[in-house]
């Protein structure tokens, strides 16, 4: 599905205020604690080469840009780039911020082949129509032996999330059986995918050693929102996410899953 640039460049706003807000901060939190499972802390190999794809303004980047880590963020929408490119210059991580306009299926070729260590796609399946093909061009910018997140709205969590917060029992039947949702935020109709049915996709591709985590597996459902800004309680949220992210049944359940995977190595 085509997605008009300006829809997130005019929704920067609203974006931004997203991200500082407690399901937006343990979005990014829980993100980089899945990734950290697997990266370490770099200081055997030195900074890793990183591609965010769709990276937006840099919500991923920065946390493994202060890692010390080298990322390339790509994004259509200038407006976000730019974001971005101030926030990098904001926190003294421009050198190890690049930013890139570009559309993640006509990558530049220094992108597209690149050998990446770790590629990122995060919150892109749910705009794409052809999900093997969006994954298969993000895995080939990746080196052999990389590191390969995909993130994205779990359909499993519609119905559940309409019932608790809406308490709405026939809408809520009626998402069983829809992999479509409309978000104000970016205006747009999303498509909804299950970890169960990424992960084939990602064998089939080659990929090997997949692990599955959620992401916000109990904030989603819990309806009051102002007290998840206290930081006592917060804290205690994030300490339950944390300890959930990787823990069945709890991921197939989370507002989003992830997905990692290591590609394979031809020998």
């Amino acid at each position: 599905m085509d997605q008009d640039p300006e829809k997130f460049d005019s929704a920067m706003a609203t974006w931004q205020e997203w991200q500082d807000a407690p399901w937006g901060r343990l979005r990014y939190t829980l993100a980089e604690a899945n990734l950290m499972r697997h990266l370490g802390d770099g200081r055997g190999e030195g900074p890793l080469r990183i591609l965010d794809l769709a990276g937006g303004d840099g919500g991923d980047a920065l946390r493994l840009a202060a890692r010390g880590h080298h990322v390339t963020v790509v994004d259509l929408a200038p407006a976000m780039l730019a974001a971005a490119e101030a926030r990098a210059v904001e926190r003294g991580l421009s050198e190890r911020v690049t930013c890139v306009r570009a559309d993640v299926h006509a990558l530049p070729a220094d992108i597209a082949e690149g050998g990446f260590d770790v590629v990122l796609c995060h919150n892109l399946l749910q705009y794409v129509d052809d999900v093997p093909g969006t994954i298969a061009t993000a895995l080939a910018s990746l080196r052999e032996g990389g590191l390969f997140s995909v993130m994205a709205i779990n359909r499993h969590s519609a119905p559940l999330n309409v019932a608790v917060r809406q308490l709405d029992p026939a809408a809520a039947l009626a998402a069983l059986d829809s992999d479509l949702l409309r978000t104000e935020m970016f205006d747009s109709e999303l498509t909804l995918h299950t970890a169960e049915e990424i992960i084939p996709v990602l064998s089939d591709l080659g990929c090997r050693e997949v692990r599955h985590y959620g992401i916000r597996s109990f904030c989603d459902y819990l309806t009051d929102d102002a007290r998840k800004y206290d930081p006592a309680y917060y804290a205690d949220l994030e300490r339950l996410e944390l300890a959930t992210t990787a823990r069945a049944p709890y991921m197939h359940t989370a507002r989003l899953f992830q997905l990692t995977a290591r590609k394979r190595t031809v020998s």
